[in-house]
């Protein structure tokens, strides 16, 4: 039977994956202490996609300071009791042979919220909120107004994400991702729907650019010459030609990659509310084609990528270097072994202890 290209091992840097089926990072508002610390319920959501047989599993949207929260209930990595308590998370997901990344972030605008399940908007002071930080006084529709960010802020910010970046490290993770896509503070930077300064960091694209260029040349001095550094696009704001567009994803995955970028996670929206996105399967797929063969730089695709099929095809074809699937590991942690199973490829990492529930071990 012919290997699976969705199989096959890829190596960035000093680091191989045992395949190209990864995790998308997946929010899950699941620390009820409100201090940032991932709890039990990190270790057996991350820890049942590894032993699943992801090839990366990459930790949700972590913030590098406490305002970069979503929500109040958001992990974070910004202290060392946080970073402990992600090494035990990692040592877990290592046992079981996926890689670890993990995603630092900064909500910006869209910062001090509610999960879905607790209430609906911003979450006030009086209910542990706080004033959410963005590149301009626009707000995102329906929450609450942010305060413009000093250029001391910014830079205190990339200092931030540095910091984050060794804390993450020292925890044991392999990649990481900067989130500069989905309407956070990086993308809300990036896009002149959402910021209209007139100074460094506004105006032109190189000024728009510039935090994020900043970030990521700071994550890179923190992983050395080993660690892989993704990030994280949103290809449109779906708002052509006013927004953010394909083009401007292109120019500035380029300059990423020699701030020291070695993938482009790329995604697409989230940055106004009122976008028009045509959903269906693949079809943000276009876009990390274009990046890839733009920019000259591997691309991991998304969006509504749930058969093992198709995510093969995604590969094979050359559109893209890796896939990463969210919601279809959400329904199903084992969904890597299944797809290894349906597309004929042989991997030995099935956990001994499920090995009587293996597909071969069917009567």
């Amino acid at each position: 039977m012919p290997a699976s290209a969705l199989f096959t091992p890829f190596t960035l840097r000093s680091t191989t994956f045992r395949n190209r089926l990864w995790t998308a990072p997946m929010c899950q508002y699941s620390v009820e202490k409100r201090d940032g610390v991932p709890t039990d319920w990190h270790l057996a959501h991350l820890g049942g996609i590894a032993r699943g047989g992801a090839g990366l599993v990459m930790a949700e949207a972590t913030a590098v300071a406490p305002e970069g929260r979503i929500t109040p209930w958001d992990t974070g990595i910004w202290n060392d009791e946080q970073r402990d308590a992600w090494a035990r998370i990692v040592t877990f997901m290592h046992a079981q042979g996926a890689k670890s990344g993990i995603q630092l972030a900064h909500a910006g605008r869209k910062a001090s919220t509610y999960r879905a399940w607790s209430g609906h908007g911003h979450v006030g002071h009086g209910e542990g909120g706080w004033t959410p930080l963005a590149p301009s006084d626009l707000a995102f529709d329906g929450l609450a107004d942010p305060t413009p960010m000093s250029q001391d802020q910014i830079a205190d910010a990339v200092v931030a994400f540095g910091q984050a970046a060794r804390r993450a490290l020292d925890a044991g993770f392999e990649v990481l991702e900067v989130h500069a896509a989905h309407g956070y503070l990086l993308h809300e930077f990036l896009s002149p729907l959402s910021n209209d300064r007139t100074d460094d960091y506004g105006g032109s694209l190189e000024n728009r650019a510039r935090f994020l260029l900043e970030v990521v040349r700071e994550v890179r001095r923190e992983a050395g010459e080993g660690v892989p550094v993704f990030v994280r696009l949103s290809a449109t704001d779906w708002k052509e030609p006013l927004g953010w567009t394909l083009d401007d994803t292109v120019t500035v995955s380029q300059w990423a990659k020699e701030a020291g970028a070695d993938l482009i996670d790329v995604s697409s929206g989230g940055n106004v509310a009122d976008a028009r996105i045509e959903v269906g399967p693949n079809y943000q797929v276009p876009f990390a084609v274009a990046v890839r063969e733009r920019a000259h730089i591997p691309v991991s695709a998304v969006g509504l990528i749930v058969e093992p099929g198709q995510a093969e095809e995604i590969v094979a074809s050359g559109k893209a270097d890796a896939v990463m699937a969210g919601r279809e590991f959400l329904r199903d942690p084992h969904f890597a072994l299944r797809a290894a199973h349906e597309l004929g490829a042989d991997v030995d990492y099935w956990p001994a202890q499920y090995a009587r529930g293996t597909f071969a071990a069917r009567p």
